[in-house]
């Protein structure tokens, strides 16, 4: 796929790797799930905690589908590379108003309207550029234009919902979000991906990007109280928690499922691709930023902020998340690694079931304890996990053959 140099799109191979722009554009990413996580900070209500969740949600379907575009042209050439600057931008203008997305601050625009037109701002680039690219390419250019209705729906929906508040705001963002799903998987499978080790390592970047938000939230947590052994401490737990979330994906089961994607064809591939990652990760990063919104606030009572003791609890909504987050992680991982290499991961299902036992437990011991137990759980999870698939990590790991 070559045209003339002003307009040059040339499609990725299989060989292809992430572009420096891809990493660029990542970094909006970067405020755009601080913003959320903050956001959620300040009042962490279960009203607030659910819309956080659907601007993630949101926030989600703006990125992903640059996944798919990079991978079938280079992101970095001709129109595309215009394209995705200024995709950029509405994206980062969304993320700005992250605080005003559901409630207008006094003064100024509208924030749910601005939220809204940027969100589909990106959508409609997007589209565009999938356009242009399918150009000579019949069934994706079918493909581009069955995305179509979902794209209107959510985009409809969150500007309708700009215009209402409460409960039926809320309601008219789930209808958004659910018309996203719906319609991707309604559309078909007829999509290209060129190149499984580039559209495997670009979701593998944002699991990276959501754990940096993580120990973002461990530092803004005490960022403005002195240093003291109790904060030392639980910044190293805290650190300990979200080393254990990276090994459990990148360990062993990113090169696995990486492998299967490469190995699969046609419409198999497809699938594997959105039901796997485009689906499945976005719990993932859901479990992630819940989690660093309780890391936050653990901290902070760790720390003495806001007038609180090394002896108080956390509890509540901030208990929840930072529990519950990982839960969510470690079973959105269960079904991301059986419903690409068939693989059940009962251990992983067993400690989740067991952290949700013990949340109404934990939530009479002082914060530092319960970030502790947390630490020590995930650690034996990924120890036990090291040792009993030794073989099978060598041989995935140290250049041996993979399993079929």
């Amino acid at each position: 796929m070559v045209t003339p140099r002003r307009t040059r799109i040339e499609a990725v191979t299989e060989g292809a790797s992430v572009t420096t722009l891809e990493l660029f554009f990542d970094l909006v990413f970067v405020f755009a799930l601080t913003r959320v996580t903050d956001w959620m900070a300040e009042d962490p209500s279960a009203e607030a905690v659910l819309r956080g969740v659907l601007i993630l949600i949101v926030m989600w379907w703006s990125w992903v589908g640059y996944s798919w575009l990079g991978n079938v042209v280079k992101a970095d050439e001709g129109l595309i590379r215009i394209g995705m600057f200024v995709a950029m931008a509405a994206v980062f203008v969304g993320a700005i108003t992250i605080p005003e997305a559901f409630d207008d601050l006094p003064g100024g625009l509208s924030g749910p309207v601005v939220f809204a037109v940027a969100y589909f701002c990106v959508r409609l680039v997007h589209l565009a550029m999938f356009w242009i690219s399918s150009r000579g390419d019949a069934q994706l250019r079918g493909q581009v234009l069955r995305f179509v209705p979902s794209v209107v729906l959510g985009t409809v929906l969150l500007l309708i919902a700009s215009q209402t508040e409460g409960w039926v705001q809320t309601a008219l963002w789930i209808a958004a979000v659910l018309g996203d799903y719906l319609g991707t998987a309604l559309a078909g499978s007829a999509w290209r991906l060129n190149s499984a080790g580039h559209f495997a390592e670009r979701h593998g970047l944002i699991i990276i990007v959501a754990l940096g938000e993580s120990i973002v939230s461990i530092g803004i947590g005490v960022a403005e109280l002195p240093i003291s052994w109790p904060i030392i401490i639980g910044s190293a737990l805290g650190l300990a928690v979200a080393g254990a979330m990276w090994w459990a994906y990148f360990d062993v089961t990113a090169l696995l499922t990486e492998h299967a994607l490469a190995e699969a064809t046609g419409e198999r591939r497809i699938k594997l691709a959105t039901g796997g990652y485009t689906f499945l990760h976005l719990p993932m990063v859901v479990g992630i930023i819940l989690m660093s919104l309780g890391l936050k606030k653990a901290l902070l009572y760790i720390g003495g902020g806001d007038g609180h003791s090394l002896a108080d609890p956390i509890y509540g909504i901030p208990l929840a998340a930072l529990y519950g987050g990982a839960v969510l992680y470690l079973f959105a991982h269960v079904g991301f690694k059986w419903y690409v290499v068939h693989t059940f991961s009962p251990v992983r299902v067993v400690v989740g079931v067991v952290l949700l036992a013990i949340t109404p437990l934990v939530a009479h011991l002082p914060a530092m304890l319960t970030l502790t137990i947390l630490a020590v759980v995930l650690g034996g999870l990924v120890g036990y996990e090291t040792h009993h698939h030794r073989e099978l990590r060598h041989r995935v790991r140290h250049g041996g053959e993979l399993p079929a």
